[in-house]
This record gives C-alpha cells, structure tokens and sequence, in this order.
C-alpha cells in the first residue's frame, strides 16, 4: 500500500499571499506611471498635463501599494509567513523612496516663488535676441514679465545679483563661453558682449533659454544674467538655481 503525504495547509491560507502581490503589482504600475512621465513628454508622447497625471496616478497607487503592503505585513506577522511579511516590509520602504522626490518637490513649490523667468538686473533685465524666434513659439512670452515677478523675486532671492571680475572684456567672455559649454548648455549665439544659450533638464526635458549680459565698468567687467522656463508657472527655484551655479563656476575660472 503506498501512504500520501499531506503538506500542512500554511495559516492563514492564501489571503497573506495574495495581497502581498496586490501591493507588489501597484508598486510596479505606479512605477512605471511615475518613471515614464518625464520621458514619455520628452519625446512628445504625451502632452504636459497628461505626463503630470501620470506623476499623481502614480503617487496615489503608491499609496494604495503601502495601504495594501501594511496589512499584507499585519497578517502575515500574526500568521507567521516570514517571507509574505519580508515582501510587506521591502513594498512599504520602496513606497516611501518613490513619494520621497514628489513629496521634495511638493514642498519646494511652496517655499520658493511661483515664478519661472529670473535675472540678476532687476532694473535692466538682459534680453533675448537670438532665441526670440524659439521663445515665441513657446507658451512663456519673451519679455521680462515685469515688475510682479521682480518683487517676488526680491523677496525669494534676495542675494541673487551680478558678479564683476576684475579681468578685460576679452578673459571674461572667454570664461563666460567656456563655462556655459562646460554647463552642458546648446550655445544659441556668442556677441563681444552678450551670450545665448539654452539648458535642457534631465528628466522631463524643460527648454530654459539663459541669456549672459558682459558691461565694462570702472571696477572691471560686470556680468549679468537672466534664466527662463518656455513653460509652465512655477520652475520650482531651478531658474535661480543656475544663475548661482554658473556665476559661481564662472568666479572660479575666472580666478585661475
């Protein structure tokens, strides 16, 4: 005669199981919504509002997988299935990493200015010439918005200004050049006075054009500069962000 082998049925059944792949499939999909908002408007897949849908889909089933990963975790505990509560536990940290940056960003757009177009001559702002044809074409208009954006801009960053280097015309447009290519900028038009070009960000591919004014003064070469978004309201503080970090890397050239 032969004898069957029963394999003891696992407590719980298979409920802890199931819902740990309930939080394992929405952490996927929200994922991919999230991850593939930025390329899919960089490549002109989907329109702004629609990859910006995405990021909030996304980040709700975000929620959703943590919710679901949470009493996947509870029950497993309380039935003693390691594994279904190592799956809980792994779905509800990756949940947390990926409303990180939302959550960053979220609170960034309320500690700076809702302005996209920054520059450190509030009186004088340089202008655009050779990139009015690609600004027009854009939602943003090509003038300075006026003096709206430049109180706010006051309040927000008030240590933003010019920089002069004491050197000729000739050593800092050079420096200039070199940094904004060093930059990883597209050079839109080098003048003896004035520098275009335009940034490119990483993940959703936003076009910000940057204009660099040169002015010879008693105390040596003053440069002033001005960073705008084509789109959108708000850029978060990346305007200023750049005009810091280029005259900062430009001061250091320029001092070697």
């Amino acid at each position: 005669m032969s004898s069957l082998t029963f394999k003891p049925r696992q407590r719980g059944g298979k409920w802890p199981t199931r819902l740990a792949w309930l939080a394992v499939i929405l952490l996927i999909v929200a994922a991919l919504l999230m991850g593939g908002a930025g390329p899919a408007y960089r490549l002109d897949l989907v329109s702004l509002s629609t990859s910006f849908s995405w990021l909030r889909q996304g980040a709700h089933l975000v929620i959703g997988a943590g919710a679901v990963a949470l009493v996947a975790l509870v029950v497993a505990m309380l039935c003693r299935r390691w594994r279904v509560a190592l799956v809980g536990t792994l779905v509800i940290i990756a949940g947390a990493s990926m409303v990180a940056l939302p959550a960053q960003l979220m609170q960034l757009a309320r500690s700076v200015p809702p302005i996209h177009d920054i520059t450190t001559d509030l009186e004088n702002p340089p202008a655009f010439e050779a990139l009015v044809t690609a600004r027009e074409a854009a939602p943003n208009a090509v003038a300075y918005p006026g003096e709206a954006t430049a109180r706010q801009q006051r309040a927000g960053y008030p240590r933003l200004g010019p920089l002069t280097l004491d050197a000729t015309l000739g050593e800092v447009r050079a420096a200039a050049e070199a940094t904004a290519r060093e930059q990883g900028w597209e050079i839109a038009a080098v003048e003896p006075t004035r520098i275009e070009a335009t940034a490119t960000t990483r993940w959703f591919g936003f076009r910000d054009d940057v204009v660099i004014r040169l002015t010879e003064t008693d105390d040596g070469v003053r440069v002033d500069m001005r960073s705008a978004s084509r789109v959108g309201k708000s850029d978060l503080g990346t305007n200023a962000a750049r005009i810091q970090a280029y005259l900062e890397a430009l001061e250091r050239r320029a001092g070697h």
